[in-house]
């Protein structure tokens, strides 16, 4: 026999989810759920598949997903198995821009990793900072301006 799914109220949701009961009744208005919310007496009563569901977009929101973009993939998921190559689509776009992001933030962190390296280089030998021209940095005369 099938044991009867969990129910949790918003609040439960909530605490579970780390989203605010605020923002929960926001993606339920925006149509950010792939199911509809159940209501039991006027409550709304989530199940394991809508915290699976909630993980997802939050997922989708922290990798940079706009919230249109998570409603479309929303409203492919609600219209059935059909739309699987629309969502493949959606998703594997979404992807690549993710690839990118990790490409450019890499690039960027080598940077910094260079410049930590020369920094700590410099430090340990007691050097200049090697940003400023020489005539700038503490302990030198500045050169004579000529006459």
């Amino acid at each position: 026999m099938a044991r009867p799914s969990a129910s949790f109220t918003i609040g439960q949701v909530a605490q579970r989810t780390g989203l605010s009961v605020h923002t929960l009744r926001f993606y339920e208005k925006e149509g950010l759920f792939a199911t509809e919310v159940r209501r039991i007496r006027g409550n709304r009563v989530y199940g394991e598949k809508d915290l699976d569901w909630l993980h997802l977009c939050t997922r989708l929101r922290a990798s940079g997903m706009p919230l249109t973009a998570i409603r479309e993939y929303a409203a492919l998921v609600k219209e059935g198995p059909t739309t699987l190559p629309a969502r493949l689509a959606l998703l594997h776009t979404h992807q690549q821009r993710i690839v990118s992001q990790i490409e450019e933030l890499s690039s960027c962190s080598a940077l910094i990793a260079r410049k930590v390296a020369l920094y700590e280089e410099q430090l340990a030998v007691g050097g200049d900072d090697p940003l400023l021209p020489s005539e700038s940095r503490p302990g030198t005369t500045p050169a004579s301006p000529p006459s």
